[in-house]
């Protein structure tokens, strides 16, 4: 009996780690490998976003519960993962100056005042963002937040080092991290972003990747590195900043 292609695999790991999915099959040997499909699954993501959003404001012409579906699927379908982590670093952020300190405050599965404020600020951002996309019909807009934002994670995971010392659930990802890992993550997504926006899609992921690079640098800075709780901030970020922007130029 021939054993599972490594694509396969690959795949299958980086639809659990990025959804609630259960998707059957064994997982990769390298969890890094993962990172190559980071960007497509980002994509069948955005795709349900696009789908629920583009039924209802066809059915009723509710672009505000279209937008408020959208929410709801990005939040679960991805088991609101990326958001505990935004939470979680902006919490450590604004309460010490000590990187050993906000390591550990980020290991807390509590949630203080500032992470809850950055969690709700995040949603209402991705609201009023998708609700624009919906009333002037750029739907292909809809997707490459989610898309250029898996893109960023790889980005963030491939430049930096593990930032625990003693390891922790992200750690075997960063363990086997190669550089093909980002090349292949961002070819993927400038082939999406080409195909869904053409021109416009490649610039917008040009400044997904510019902003990547920032955090990249920030994190090094105030961290040492990433942690999986960072690629959750660095993901969440890039799609609230992409949705803004993205539903910003759709009111010109």
């Amino acid at each position: 009996m021939s054993q599972t292609p490594n694509i396969f695999r690959s795949f299958v790991t980086a639809l659990r780690t990025l959804t609630i999915l259960p998707v059957p099959g064994p997982e990769a040997a390298r969890p890094a490998d993962a990172f190559y499909f980071f960007p497509l699954v980002g994509e069948l993501i955005g795709a349900s976003v696009l789908l629920a959003a583009w039924v209802m404001t066809a059915a009723i012409g509710w672009t505000w519960g279209a937008a408020l579906a959208g929410v709801f699927i990005l939040a679960g379908l991805t088991r609101a993962l990326h958001l505990d982590g935004l939470g979680d670093t902006v919490d450590a952020c604004f309460a010490t100056r000590s990187r050993e300190r906000r390591l550990q405050i980020m290991k807390d599965p509590h949630i203080g005042v500032f992470g809850v404020v950055a969690v709700c600020l995040a949603l209402l951002v991705k609201l009023v963002s998708l609700e624009r996309l919906c009333a002037s019909g750029q739907w292909s807009m809809v997707i490459l937040p989610v898309v250029l934002a898996r893109m960023t994670m790889v980005l963030v995971a491939v430049c930096l080092p593990y930032a625990r010392p003693g390891g922790g659930k992200a750690g075997g990802f960063f363990a086997a991290k190669r550089p093909a890992h980002l090349l292949v993550a961002v070819a993927l997504t400038l082939a999406l972003c080409y195909l869904h926006a053409g021109s416009n899609g490649l610039a917008a992921a040009a400044g997904a990747f510019a902003l990547g690079m920032l955090l990249v640098q920030w994190m090094k800075h105030n961290f040492g590195g990433a942690t999986g709780d960072l690629l959750g901030f660095s993901g969440e970020s890039t799609e609230c900043i992409a949705y803004f922007f993205l539903a910003l130029t759709a009111t010109f």
